[in-house]
């Protein structure tokens, strides 16, 4: 069976139980549910191919889209400035749910919004904020069962995307070889329990601290995503590549051999048999049969 949005290996249980509320058809519902995870720095000026493809599923003209900035320091402007560009593009509504402390998980008139909107977009900042912020709160549970009822779409870009996973990478280096010091870990909210997702990948070197994340958790998939890049995650389970960049999928379903518990923190790790995939536009990868698919055509 394909994994679903949010459904967790069998290793641990889910963060957020889901509600036993039958799906209400009467609640808007986004045109084709998907969760993308986006590197980063994606195009908000010329095409704007990867957010004009999240306001598509979100409903388009009958879009209702959430916008929350609180990764962000700066979350008015980041938030005013997605606004205008959904705006623009012509969705029926937007709201800015700018929560800057986890009293404002339970406001009434977010979660009000969150049970009528199509679509979700987390921005950028850090990825710890956001998580100290939102997690567990009511406003987070609320969107992680409507991702999981598949009535909404759920977009995240840079920090946004890095929470996606339950093992998150929080920060660490890039350049280096592969070793537990090299990335610092936390909990995410779990949209995508079977990945660990790194950003802005190819353009800051981050090779080495996804394989480090990946040799501490080797039942997960790491997915490391280029900047102006998108991983769509479709519910049958497969990826389709969006965007001028790549993604690198890591799978280390095939391991014979790591030593990342044998040697110091500061010291190289051995990983053996790893596979390693790298799609661009159009590819899609399926998760339950851990290969690819279909290849994308040439732009």
């Amino acid at each position: 069976m394909a994994p679903q949005f949010g459904s967790p290996p069998r290793t641990f249980k889910p963060m957020v139980q889901a509600h036993t509320r039958m799906l209400d058809r009467s609640v808007p519902q986004a045109v084709k549910a998907a969760v993308m995870v986006i590197g980063g720095a994606e195009d908000k000026i010329h095409g704007r191919e990867i957010l004009h493809a999240f306001f598509q599923r979100s409903g388009g003209t009958g879009a209702r889209i959430a916008i929350i900035p609180s990764a962000s320091r700066e979350p008015s402007v980041i938030g005013s400035k997605y606004r205008m560009i959904f705006e623009s593009m012509g969705a029926e509504s937007i709201e800015i749910l700018d929560v800057r402390d986890r009293d404002q998980g339970s406001n009434e008139s977010y979660l009000e919004y969150v049970y009528s909107c199509t679509g979700v977009f987390m921005t950028g900042g850090d990825q710890l904020r956001l998580c100290g912020l939102l997690a567990e709160t009511r406003l987070m549970e609320s969107i992680l069962e409507r991702v999981r009822r598949r009535e909404i779409s759920l977009a995240g870009t840079s920090a946004g995307a890095a929470v996606m996973g339950h093992h998150m990478i929080a920060g660490g280096g890039s350049g280096e070889s592969p070793n537990r010091s090299l990335v610092d870990m936390a909990t995410g909210f779990g949209v995508l329990p079977h990945v660990i997702v790194d950003q802005h990948f190819h353009n800051r070197n981050r090779m080495a601290r996804l394989l480090s994340a990946v040799s501490l958790h080797p039942d997960r998939l790491g997915i490391g995503i280029d900047e102006d890049t998108c991983a769509c995650f479709e519910d049958d389970g497969s990826i389709e590549v969006l965007g001028k960049g790549t993604v690198t999928i890591i799978d280390p379903g095939d391991i014979t051999y790591t030593n990342q518990s044998l040697v110091g923190a500061n010291d190289p790790v051995s990983l053996h048999h790893l596979r390693l995939h790298v799609l661009s536009y159009g590819d899609r990868y399926s998760i339950p049969m851990r290969r690819v698919v279909s290849t994308g055509q040439p732009r």
